[in-house]
């Protein structure tokens, strides 16, 4: 059954090609890879949910010392009768805390849609269900973001406290966000970039802080949908570059995003 309560620190490291060849072969005399990789890589792709204003992400880039997110996760591309993951995904003073329940798709559109949950089978966790019911409460969400990366995965050979996952080919898209549409998107990072995540219940072992340093890697801050957000912004700010003579919004000085037939489209103030 798989692990549907999550509470560990995280600590990513960017880097190139050449830096993660030498580290995913070190890491491979302490590591095993995880049960997905038995392919060279699998495709784990997000459908991330925030208000019309996109409160729950500026609230994250601003480093509170606690912030959520709600997303709808899935292996590959499902189909509507697939089953995915409903997460909430909260951070207290840097402990990353994760509660997800499998539900199909359909029945999780349906629930983050209408804020109710759907009638409850073996294959759900109640206990989440009541949660995200509440996260739903709190927040009028729509699908905004599609993000989708290829991922190798290691555990420690001697402990499932430790998980060291390592993804690349970060790809994202504000248009045609259902997950059933399709793996494809707008690549977020350069060609040949890696994020390297180390997820630990407790301290990373000593062996792994030795291996870090002489490999000269060094802890940095990267969400990969806040990243996404500030790509946007920058974008958002050069249009007036692009098409002279507009008027920015006076309140945020950012163009307003507003949908037209289920898509987003720019309008000014």
């Amino acid at each position: 059954m798989a692990i549907e309560v999550f509470n560990r620190y995280e600590s990513k490291y960017l880097m190139d090609h050449a830096a993660y060849l030498k580290i995913y072969s070190a890491l491979l005399e302490y590591m095993e890879k995880d049960e997905y990789n038995k392919n060279e890589f699998y495709c784990i792709s997000n459908l991330y949910f925030d208000t019309p204003h996109d409160s729950l992400i500026r609230q994250s880039l601003a480093k509170p010392k606690y912030k959520e997110k709600l997303r709808i996760r899935a292996y590959g591309v499902p189909s509507e009768d697939a089953k995915v993951y409903l997460e909430i995904k909260k951070k207290v003073f840097g402990l990353v805390n994760k509660r997800r329940t499998a539900l199909k798709l359909s029945e999780a559109y349906d629930f983050v849609r209408t804020g109710q949950p759907p009638e409850l089978q073996p294959y759900m966790n109640p206990q989440v269900l009541d949660e995200i019911e509440y996260f739903l409460r709190l927040y009028d969400l729509e699908p905004k973001v599609y993000l989708s990366y290829d991922r190798k995965a290691l555990f420690d050979k001697t402990s499932r406290d430790l998980r060291i996952t390592f993804d690349t080919n970060i790809r994202c898209r504000r248009y045609e966000v259902q997950l059933e549409n399709g793996d494809y998107g707008e690549p977020l990072m350069e060609p040949g970039q890696w994020l390297m995540e180390v997820k630990a219940e407790k301290t990373v072992p000593a062996w792994l802080s030795k291996m870090l340093s002489e490999h000269g890697l060094y802890r940095t801050s990267f969400s990969k949908y806040g990243n996404e957000y500030k790509k946007l912004l920058k974008n958002r700010r050069m249009l007036p570059d692009l098409i002279p003579n507009i008027q920015l919004n006076a309140v945020s000085d950012l163009p307003i995003l507003e949908r037209t037939d289920e898509k987003e489209t720019v309008r000014y103030a």
